[in-house]
This record gives C-alpha cells, sequence and structure tokens, in this order.
C-alpha cells in the first residue's frame, strides 16, 4: 500500500509542476502586451485630457 501512496504523492507533485509551468509561460506571454495596452490607454487618455475638447457626451449624466 506504500507504494501506491508514493505514486500518489509523485503524480500530484507533477500535475502542480505542469500547471506552474503553464501559468508561468502564460505570465510571459501575456505580460509584454498587458504593458503595450497600458501604455497605450495612458497615452490614449493624455491625448484625450489635453485635446481641450468639451465634448461630454460620454460621460454619464445624473
Amino acid at each position: 500500500m506504500e507504494a501506491s501512496m508514493f505514486w500518489k504523492i509523485v503524480l500530484a507533485v507533477v500535475l502542480v509542476w505542469v500547471a506552474l509551468a503553464v501559468v508561468g509561460a502564460l505570465i510571459k506571454g501575456l505580460f509584454w502586451v498587458l504593458v503595450v495596452g497600458a501604455v497605450g490607454f495612458g497615452i490614449y487618455f493624455l491625448v484625450k485630457a489635453m485635446s481641450g475638447s468639451d465634448d461630454n457626451s460620454h460621460a454619464s449624466r445624473f
């Protein structure tokens, strides 16, 4: 019975290792997409704020 428990522990460790590898690869791959998106939104909002346009049609009114 102890051999069965050993293989369950090995399987659990392998599954956790694979899951962390996949999550790490996704984070590494999507990091620069997130950075470029954040910079793009920042530039958009900066240009929008500096444009001096008084168009407030997108603002919610109560």
